[in-house]
């Protein structure tokens, strides 16, 4: 039987088909190049960049809340503790000597001490007796009802020592989330960086993610209208954190975040601020939003859900910790939407 076989190509035809597939390889390369996402200019980079930052300090404030109160159960929770070992030791108390008092009557026969009184031969001492045995008996009555009392005081602390570890539990997970949520963005603000160039990546930093409008020079505090009372102590010391670093969480001594800031200035004048710019925008009085009505030492509230705070100085300008890669500096009052202004 003969056999069919295929004529073999020539080196020339191969080379055709070699040189067609690659041209088909390159044109097919070319076009997904085409439609590839382009990369991003510095102002795009730097736009997503303000945006995870904004939210980074969302973030943060939720941390630093969570932390607080995070803080507040846990010395609660002691405090409980301790109350119950306390109550425990009163309640074994007052038990011990309850069980004295029916091991005495157990060994007397169980006569009613009165029979055993009026059976007495001495009739002289008959009263005397009897009113120590009323005595008795009343102390015994008391003991019970403190005993009582003691146990029911006892259940309350455990009652609420659960009631607080459960709240504690659930703090903590809003701490841990929020913590998780700052690192996220942090990472990702760092991974669009590193898409630029070192030169362009300096240049957003330098920046701190804000633009021109926003920032100021620093600021002489000779500069400023006077402030009074614990508001110059406080004015006084923010501005000496000028060119300290923005750092998440921190209320000082060398780095701050914006609420932190604020918690430390007013500390040096022994005054206590809450923490978070949430909790500071319900702090001291009202002055409204129109920030021509502030005086050096209030606080400024920005944004609707008032996740960022700076201290007014005079001169139209605040001091505040703007957001990571930045420092503590000073911008226009009204560079961002003013939630509300406290006078503290």
């Amino acid at each position: 039987m003969a056999t069919h076989r295929r004529p073999k190509q020539s080196s020339r035809a191969r080379l055709t088909v070699f040189t067609g597939a690659a041209a088909t390889a390159v044109a097919l390369t070319a076009q997904l190049a085409a439609h590839a996402d382009p990369a991003p200019t510095k102002d795009e980079v730097k736009a997503q960049v303000d945006k995870l930052a904004e939210q980074q300090e969302q973030a943060a404030e939720r941390y630093n809340g969570a932390k607080e109160r995070a803080d507040q159960l846990r010395k609660q929770a002691d405090q409980l503790q301790d109350q119950m070992a306390r109550s425990q030791a009163q309640l074994t108390e007052l038990a011990s000597g309850l069980a004295e008092v029916a091991g005495e009557e157990y060994r007397q026969g169980g006569v009613d001490p009165s029979i055993r009184l009026m059976l007495s031969s001495d009739p002289d001492g008959y009263l005397a007796q009897a009113s120590s045995y009323e005595q008795a008996a009343n102390t015994q009555a008391d003991s019970l009802k403190a005993l009582k009392d003691q146990q029911r005081r006892l259940d309350q602390q455990k009652q609420e020592a659960t009631a607080v570890l459960a709240e504690l539990d659930g703090s903590t997970k809003v701490l841990n989330d929020a913590k998780n949520e700052v690192q996220s963005k942090l990472q990702e603000a760092q991974r669009l960086l590193s898409r630029l160039s070192r030169a362009d990546q300096a240049a957003i930093r330098a920046g701190g993610g804000e633009t021109a409008s926003r920032s100021a020079s620093r600021v002489d505090p000779a500069t400023l209208p006077p402030a009074g009372g614990a508001a110059a102590i406080a004015v006084k010391t923010a501005l000496e954190q000028q060119g300290d670093p923005y750092k998440w969480g921190a209320t000082g001594p060398n780095t701050f975040d914006c609420s932190g800031l604020m918690v430390f200035a007013y500390a040096s004048a022994g005054v206590s601020l809450p923490r978070t710019s949430q909790e500071q925008g319900n702090a001291g009085t009202n002055v409204g939003t129109d920030w021509h009505n502030a005086q050096p030492g209030d606080l400024v509230v920005y944004h609707s859900d008032r996740h960022h705070v700076g201290m007014y100085i005079g001169n139209g300008l605040v001091v505040h910790a703007p957001q990571t890669g930045d420092v503590v500096r000073t911008m226009k009052v009204d560079a961002m939407t003013i939630n509300t202004i406290r006078r503290i």
